[in-house]
């Protein structure tokens, strides 16, 4: 059996696009899977900053996309040919989104080829990787809660897993 080379290239492009947006974004799951051409390319190309609605509390998040993120986007919106309306990341039904449980398999056959566990690393680990690295490089926990559309800084604080030892090495960092 062999395959047309454009759809092995282009099932690269939507993975590459599919992941790196799941880290820009910081969104669940069921968030990423939902986005429409329109939220993020509204005139046909990727846009800087994009909001969409969490399904978890209805409340809209606002997110960046790198310049990385927008040229893989822009590459996947020509190669996969979509169009204004359509989900993203289509599933295998025609008219339908990928489901969480498709992304979930991507990404862990994404994991075993680069030699990472699946059981260890999943879909929310993209989620938390943009978001544990602001708050490490910065130590604003308030904007992380922003970003990954928390309503309680409670939230944030038991998602980053922050302790005491934490709040001591931010502490130390500053001098009066």
């Amino acid at each position: 059996m062999s395959f047309d080379p454009r759809l092995q290239i282009e099932r690269q492009v939507r993975e590459l696009a599919l992941f790196n947006l799941a880290i820009d974004s910081k969104l669940r799951s069921c968030d990423l899977v939902a986005i429409h051409v329109d939220d993020i390319a509204p005139n046909g190309y990727a846009i800087e900053r994009a909001s969409v609605r969490q399904r978890k509390n209805s409340r809209p998040v606002r997110f960046e996309l790198t310049e990385q993120t927008r040229q893989t986007i822009d590459e996947y919106l020509a190669t996969a040919d979509k169009k204004s309306g359509e989900y993203l990341f289509d599933g295998r039904r025609p008219g339908e989104s990928m489901t969480t449980r498709q992304y979930a398999r991507l990404l862990a056959d994404w994991l075993i080829g680069i030699g990472l566990d699946p059981h260890v690393y999943g879909t929310h680990s993209l989620r938390r990787t943009k978001a544990t690295l602001i708050y490490r490089r910065t130590g604003n926990l308030r904007a992380v809660q922003l970003l990954l559309g928390h309503t309680k800084i409670e939230s944030t604080v038991r998602y980053l897993g922050i302790d005491i030892d934490d709040a001591l090495a931010i502490s130390e960092q500053v001098e009066i």
